[in-house]
């Protein structure tokens, strides 16, 4: 099945900071079912390229769905990255009403429940998502939040002014927290694991620079907040191309030569065996959808578009984890992955992009 891209509108492009942009994009009244979106989601969207054609980036919505609901517009905000040609043509070119061809919101950095209380954690840029949370969890929940947002220095602060009104406007239930690196330099696991021993009871979510992540999510670990109160965003930048356009043949060879090795190792385990199909059972949106047809070496994503099932996904080539499931029952082998951790796989979650069967019965939930 192709790919379903979308072009939308630029209808407003807002100078954050020096180096932060926030487009925002309008979305025609009979496409709005395809991009409602939970908050911490993100957008996947063709930059252009004389290389490949399209550069696809997943940048987070800094929009809250509320908003979306009443306006039919959402927003994404790009920072520019040393040597990021995506973020750095965005931030250059893209003006008011221009277009940009997208896919519908994707990923799993979400809360379960907009009236937990919530322990946020931002670096630079990481703010989008962590402020689409924000905004939401103000407006239709009922917790407390708390976040952190560390910066080089002060003019790095992207949506200050927003935070500040925000805190001012909900003072029992917003707390902002700036750490500028100018002032208290880089922060420490230890002052991590002393700010985060407060709030041990909230559900965590960390967005931001590598380094950054994998020091917070440390001093979770080691204050003993459990898995299901961990959440952490990854983005790698996406080596295929979701969109469906030619590549550079060179650049299209060295593509299909590194899948077709990992999918070849995979074929040649699948051959070994006499299984037949596979019975697959997939929830997804409330609905539960079952086939007994599953055949080895095809991917879990492709078997599902073929039966007419819309499930999500934006990269298919296991490097994001906008189409992650639960495993409830069975066992798959996942022919690519760059962002599901030992820990991610321990707790069952797996990609549907890169997933074939193992077992006879294989039970997913995409909840």
């Amino acid at each position: 099945m192709d790919t379903e891209t979308f072009e939308l509108t630029v209808a407003e492009v807002v100078e954050e900071t020096a180096d932060a942009h926030s487009i925002s994009f309008d979305v025609p009244d009979g496409q709005t079912d395809h991009f409602a979106y939970k908050p911490g989601q993100f957008l996947t969207v063709a930059v252009p390229s004389d290389q490949t054609g399209v550069a696809a980036r997943c940048y987070s919505l800094s929009s809250s769905p509320l908003t979306f609901a009443e306006s039919g517009r959402l927003t994404i905000t790009v920072k520019r990255t040393a040597d990021g040609y995506a973020s750095n043509w965005i931030c250059d070119h893209l003006r008011q009403g221009d277009t940009m061809r997208v896919l519908p919101p994707s990923g799993i950095f979400t809360p379960a429940s907009l009236n937990a209380d919530l322990l946020l954690f931002a670096g630079g840029s990481g703010i989008t998502p962590i402020l689409s949370i924000t905004r939401t969890a103000l407006a239709q929940g009922s917790g407390r939040v708390v976040l952190f947002y560390a910066n080089r220095d002060e003019s790095s602060v992207i949506f200050a002014g927003e935070l500040t009104a925000l805190a001012a406007a909900h003072p029992e239930r917003l707390q902002v927290i700036h750490w500028l690196e100018s002032v208290q330099g880089l922060p420490s696991a230890e002052q991590m694991k002393a700010f985060a021993a407060g709030h041990s009871s909230y559900d965590a979510f960390v967005c931001g620079p590598a380094p950054f992540m994998k020091m917070t999510i440390g001093a979770l670990k080691e204050l003993g907040f459990p898995r299901e109160r961990r959440h952490q965003e990854k983005f790698v930048s996406l080596g295929g191309n979701p969109f469906g356009d030619l590549h550079d043949v060179e650049v299209a060879e060295s593509e299909i030569a590194a899948a077709e090795t990992d999918e070849q190792d995979a074929a040649e385990d699948l051959a070994g065996s006499s299984r037949g199909p596979s019975r697959l059972e997939v929830e997804l949106d409330g609905e539960k959808h079952e086939f007994d047809d599953w055949q080895p070496g095809t991917k879990m994503l492709d078997h599902l578009e073929a039966k007419g099932v819309k499930a999500p996904f934006s990269c298919r080539e296991g490097e994001c984890s906008a189409c992650a499931v639960r495993l409830l029952e069975g066992d798959v082998k996942l022919l690519h992955n760059d962002v599901l951790d030992d820990e991610d796989l321990a707790e069952g979650i797996r990609l549907a992009c890169q997933a074939v069967p193992v077992t006879d019965t294989v039970r997913v939930t995409y909840s």
